[in-house]
């Protein structure tokens, strides 16, 4: 007898077994069944007034953007550096080079995490002697960071590393500072801060969410298309006639 599927979830059956597959909420519902929305902190319109914000003092703080390459943190902090890199553009006409860096396997935490989101990583540049920014979405701890600086220095030796950061709200565990910051939102450790992006999110806006104990404080993850509720049915497959006796098998 088949089990029924999880509560809040999609489900299909393989081998008698229930497989949850969690549908991605939609706008105004709860993130998570352990996260609800508490307040809204900025809009579109103030994240991209940060964004500018931002542009401006990288430029300032580099003269300019003839050694700047700007590397995303993988999944929205690749999406920030993108859009950092065309308001680059704007004020200062200098189209800077831009690449995403996938930490995965540089955190303590990976052997814990049964499916990890692989990404690929990808500079199309090099690295040595250049002012490398790292750009990330919400600055907490200061682990994602420190993983990010491992990833770079494997490819390189970079003039300076400096970090911008849309949302610093705190709680750092090491000794890491953002060199660049959209706002500052203070938040408890019972509080998950994200940002959601028109990107990969279909809104963009940060906001922060009352979590549950034993509830993820960390990065949204991004939204997943739900797998389907049965597998698919494969055409059969037409049989081969028979050799002839005395022919050709």
């Amino acid at each position: 007898m088949h089990e029924k599927p999880l509560s809040g979830c999609e489900g299909f059956f393989f081998c008698n077994r229930a497989v949850a597959v969690h549908a991605p909420a939609s706008k105004g519902e709860c993130m998570t069944d352990t996260a609800m929305v508490k307040n809204q902190v900025m809009d579109a319109a103030d994240v991209e007034r940060s964004i500018t914000r931002i542009a401006h003092q990288i430029l300032e703080a580099n003269h300019g953007a003839d050694n700047v390459a700007l590397v995303g943190i993988v999944t929205r902090g690749d999406v920030l550096a993108r859009r950092l890199a065309r308001r680059i553009e704007e004020i200062e006409g200098v189209k800077v080079p831009v690449g995403s860096l996938d930490i995965t396997f540089y955190r303590d935490d990976t052997p814990v995490s049964l499916s990890p989101d692989i990404h690929n990583s990808h500079l199309p540049f090099s690295v040595d002697g250049v002012d490398i920014v790292l750009v990330d979405d919400v600055l907490y701890t200061g682990r994602t960071i420190r993983c990010a600086l491992d990833a770079v220095m494997d490819y390189g030796r970079p003039a300076t590393v400096q970090l911008a950061v849309l949302v610093d709200r705190g709680h750092r565990e090491l000794p890491i500072r953002a060199d660049y910051v959209g706002k500052n939102v203070p938040s408890s450790h019972t509080e998950a801060v994200h940002l959601l992006l028109e990107e990969t999110d279909g809104e963009t806006c940060v906001r922060i969410y009352d979590v549950a104990p034993g509830g993820h404080v960390g990065a949204k993850p991004v939204n997943k298309p739900a797998m389907p509720s049965r597998l698919p049915e494969f055409p059969k497959l037409p049989k081969r006639p028979a050799a002839s006796e005395g022919g050709e098998a």
